[in-house]
């Protein structure tokens, strides 16, 4: 009886979601479906492999304006992870006449083809799968239909299958089973992302539930999707059950022996009628200064008419808030997917509380004070920086960030080996060092990439070079780490009498150094040997068993004398020489010397001979290559190098080398060598800054355009990588730009970075700097905590990944995301240089 109860409030919440002619999906003019709070997108973003085939593909619903559901596809697995295989998509055909799409999908390794056509059928989809020709025997039982569902937008609430009711688990729930790996389905390029301990087993999920008929979230009429096939039974998987950046697997087997149209499925998302998205009114989190100019950008449905005029609220001592300012909004006009209108409320400049009001909709608080800016960098230079720092004990108050990792050292890596994580040792290993010969003296120093664990010597060059330019134009004296380098211990919160950017700048340095030195040039990555230690969350010093790997011994042994073992889970570097990389790394040598001049004089002086050594060399190796196989890069690094040794040395063939190089680049691009140009000024004759002021005037119309670009007027990126780098960069640009053209370049242009990365930006107005921006910053990144759902302060997110055709998304439920939430190493010591140009311009 109660049963039957509940399901007699289903049906009524279903009719009064029933179907509206307006409602019916249709297919638009960017090749998806789409009705009023509901996107269908059919292949419009493709499955790449590997690091890409992260939860951004497939058939995907956006429901109710957030990407709810991804992935829908041919898959081989129940519950698909990262480096499983997934099917290239050769043909992609949209039939504007049938309202179809049309996706040829193909397994390359099984030989195996299938066609997934997706139609509209009033206010659902019909999903169907053809097969021209009988399943490969390899994928029997294996290749299903499946469409995965965002976790943190569905635990708590409940499904039913078949009308039997079950609640969606906060944390993975279910059951599996172990299988011989011999039926295991081959991951890309032959990767394990798991160690089986000896068993020669994997593990199977098993499903929470199988059915016909499946409806998410009934009572929850914004993320309600009904499911029905009458080919197969649809099961329910768990995909955190493997992988903690698992989603919830929906999924039908494809019958064996069978060809024509195998499987069909009607996906039916409600769509709210009348539902517009809640305008996103974009603001600083961190407040403004009471001089400056203040920009509200808002963030409309398209359906949604804009209103006249907003309003501040300042919130008084005894906490009543009252109307201090009202003006008319302003249309900027479509972006992408919404419409933006602004709101200037530059005249309120009193400091104290405040608050935005929009028709019904108000902000957080936010502040007005001459003091906003003053602890933008605090975070991220006091606990994110040292808590990567590699090869060092890291301690905070009552918590162990991690254990000091990798004692046993570094492996050589074999060569023609490929790695996942997109490196390659070619066909020798450019050094002495045999192949998995310890290469002695590599750990020491240096600092994780991001949220895996591994020193990427092309981040870590730029991370030092970033500390260095702090140093040298801002001399931070900011004292609050303690760190030993001799005890290879950290502790944060705790002062030792020496600027930490000095100690940061060393401890890049003695890791790069090392390499120069011992390899005789530097390595592309010292990095995990097997996958199954690369995902690893958690302590950095728990990844490997501390013993260097011994072929001698069988699998899972300890030598009885307790120095080596037989688990090959030892960290290898990747020592294909590249000259652009030495390059660079020249460049960075000769800027750390001169910082470490007067601190380690002995690290110093290394550095600068490893600097000109690999300038000769790489030189001389870069001349033996086809100028049109060189890139850019080269020809960067070539040009930054030789400025750093001419401050360096005050030797005029480096400068010499440097303007014949320059020039040219900034006829290329302007915006990307302008910032390398500009560091050179007071270094350089008043001729020289003369002679750049076209460059400047040039670099005035690439702002100029970006305010027509978008309503924001920063660079936004487009790729699978979010934009906030290039916004940092840009500020950056500016801070230094308007210091030495003020007449050309107006500083108030720094402000829009700043705003952007405190919440004026699309989808939410979230600060993008951990812990920055109190009232409300984003409270999950991608990080080495990530599956506690949580953040490191001062962890700068990648921002606002754009989804084609025309989605932006930063999730703040689910971190997992790593183009969107994940801070680097490179990117945060960058915000570290902005942030620092920013407070010493707005003083």
């Amino acid at each position: 009886m109660k049963q039957l109860t509940i399901l007699s409030l289903i049906m009524v919440l279903l009719a009064a979601c029933s179907y509206e002619p307006n409602q019916n999906l249709v297919l638009n003019d960017l090749e998806y479906f789409e009705t009023q709070g509901v996107n269908v997108l059919v292949y419009s973003n493709l499955f790449t492999g590997g690091f890409n085939d992260e939860k951004n593909a497939g058939i995907e619903l956006i429901h109710h304006g957030i990407r709810t559901a991804q992935g829908g596809a041919v898959r081989l697995s129940n519950t698909p992870e990262q480096w499983d295989l997934v099917p290239a998509i050769p043909t992609r055909t949209v039939d504007s006449v049938l309202n179809t799409i049309e996706a040829t999908l193909r397994y390359e390794d099984y030989d195996f083809d299938s066609r997934v056509v997706v139609a509209t059928k009033g206010k659902a989809v019909e999903i169907s799968v053809y097969l021209d020709n009988p399943l490969p025997e390899a994928v029997e039982g294996k290749a299903g239909f499946n469409l995965e569902f965002l976790p943190s937008q569905y635990w708590g609430k409940t499904y039913l299958m078949d009308g039997r009711i079950n609640r969606f688990s906060r944390y993975v729930a279910g059951g599996s089973v172990t299988k011989p790996n011999s039926e295991k389905t081959k991951q890309f390029k032959g990767y394990v992302t798991s160690d089986d301990r000896g068993t020669d087993q994997f593990i199977d999920p098993l499903p929470l539930e199988t059915g016909r008929t499946m409806l998410l979230a009934p009572e929850d009429p914004e993320r309600m999707v009904k499911i029905t096939s009458d080919d197969a039974d649809i099961m329910l998987f768990d995909g955190r059950m493997l992988a903690q950046n698992g989603w919830y697997v929906v999924r039908s087997l494809l019958p064996a022996g069978k060809t024509g149209k195998v499987l069909t499925w009607t996906v039916e998302p409600n769509a709210i009628n009348g539902w517009v998205r809640e305008p996103n009114i974009g603001f600083s989190q961190v407040g403004y200064l009471p001089s400056q100019q203040k920009v509200s950008v808002i963030e409309l449905d398209k359906k949604d008419k804009p209103l006249a005029k907003a309003s501040v609220y300042k919130v008084g001592d005894d906490g009543n808030a009252s109307e201090v300012f009202s003006s008319k909004i302003e249309s900027w006009g479509d972006y992408f997917k919404y419409h933006y209108v602004k709101f200037d409320f530059s005249s309120v400049n009193t400091p104290g509380i405040y608050y935005i009001q929009y028709g019904d909709f108000k902000t957080n608080n936010f502040i007005i004070a001459d003091n906003v800016y003053d602890w933008i960098t605090d975070a991220t230079s006091d606990v994110w920086i040292p808590i990567h720092m590699n090869h060092m004990f890291v301690n905070e108050a009552y918590r162990v960030w991690h254990g000091e990792p990798f004692k046993e050292g570094y492996l050589q890596a074999p060569p023609n080996t490929d790695h996942f994580d997109l490196h390659r040792q070619g066909p020798t290993t450019d050094t002495k060092y045999k192949a998995l010969e310890t290469i002695p003296g590599l750990n020491i120093g240096g600092f994780f990439d991001a949220g895996d664990f591994d020193i990427e010597t092309g981040s870590n060059i730029g991370v030092v070079q970033n500390f260095v330019e702090t140093w040298e134009y801002f001399k931070p004296l900011r004292d609050q780490t303690f760190i030993d380098e001799k005890q290879r211990y950290v502790d944060l919160h705790r002062p030792d009498g020496t600027p930490d950017i000095l100690q940061f700048i060393e401890h890049g340095t003695m890791n790069l150094v090392a390499q120069a030195e011992i390899i005789g040039h530097m390595a592309q990555t010292l990095s995990n040997s097997v996958l199954d230690n690369y995902h690893h969350l958690g302590d950095a010093a728990s990844i490997t068993d501390g013993l260097p790997y011994n072929p001698k011994l069988g699998p899972y042994e300890v030598a009885p004398d307790g120095r080596s073992s037989g688990v090959k889970d030892d960290m290898w570097a990747f020592t294909s020489r590249n000259p652009g990389l030495d390059l660079r790394a020249a460049a960075m040598f000769a800027a750390a010397s001169r910082a470490l001049k007067g601190y380690n004089d002995d690290l110093s002086e290394r550095a600068l001979k490893q600097s000109k050594r690999l300038l000769k060399e790489s030189t001389e190796l870069l001349a033996k290559v086809p100028e049109d196989q060189r890139g850019w890069w080269g020809q960067s690094a070539d040009m930054g190098t030789n400025l750093e040794l001419y401050i360096s040395t005050g030797e005029q063939q480096y400068i010499d080398k440097f303007e014949e190089l320059l020039w040219p680049s900034l006829d290329r691009n302007v915006s990307r060598n302008i910032l390398t140009a500009l560091h050179a000024i007071p270094h350089m004759e008043e001729s020289y800054k003369e002679k750049l002021r076209p460059y400047m005037e040039k670099y005035k119309e690439y702002i100029d355009e970006l305010e027509k670009d978008n309503p924001y007027g920063v660079p936004i990126g487009l790729g699978n990588w979010a934009g906030s780098g290039s916004v940092v960069s840009f500020g950056t640009t500016i801070c230094f730009a308007s210091k030495y053209f003020p007449e050309i370049i107006d500083a108030e242009h720094a402000f829009k970075a700043t705003n952007w990365l405190y919440g004026c930006h699309p989808y939410h107005n979230y600060s993008l700097v951990a812990t920055v921006g109190a009232a409300r910053p984003k409270e999950v990144f991608y990080g080495n905590n990530r599956a506690d759902f949580s953040f490191i302060p001062g962890n700068v997110a990648p921002g606002l990944l754009f989804r084609q055709p025309d989605h932006f998304e930063n999730y703040d439920d689910w971190p997992f995301l790593w183009g969107q939430n994940e801070g680097t190493i490179g990117g945060n010591t960058r915000y570290l240089i902005f942030g620092s140009a920013f407070k010493n311009l707005v003083k």
